[in-house]
């Protein structure tokens, strides 16, 4: 069986990147060692399941075009949690960037908001907040 254990985000600054994703939304820094002189190797995760992130630094122009738009403007990313209105109120003190009001669907609550790089986001909770949605039960994003 393979799971899905790691996603790379495209970001500007390790550290700029580190006080939103560990100080600003609450992730763990799982990991950040030195490479070289330019580069690091920083992983967080938003819990101890599921997958990481590695934040990697834009290195030239392309991949700096590519910040914050690696899917073309759709949500990248789906958070799921098990207490909503916590984690909405937590985010919401942090400054996150809602693009909608919370919203009840068949398959649980939703709300869209940007990153610090503009990149799309669904924070979920599902009716079993195991995380899991039927292809008729995504959001429209």
């Amino acid at each position: 069986m393979a799971t899905l254990g790691m996603i790379t985000l495209v970001v500007d600054d390790y550290d700029r990147a580190l006080a939103y994703y560990v100080d600003g939304l609450g992730f763990t820094l799982v990991e950040d060692t030195v490479l070289d002189s330019d580069q690091r190797w920083v992983v967080v995760a938003p819990s101890s399941g599921g997958a990481r992130l590695l934040l990697a630094r834009a290195r030239g122009e392309q991949q700096v075009a590519a910040i914050g738009n690696s899917v073309g403007g759709r949500v990248a990313y789906f958070l799921y949690t098990d207490d909503f209105d916590a984690t909405y109120a937590r985010f919401s003190a942090a400054a996150v960037e809602f693009i909608e009001e919370p919203r009840t669907e068949r398959w649980g609550r939703v709300v869209v908001f940007r990153d610090l790089y503009a990149n799309g986001w669904d924070l979920i909770e599902t009716g079993s907040a195991s995380g899991g949605r039927s292809a008729t039960g995504h959001a429209p994003n």
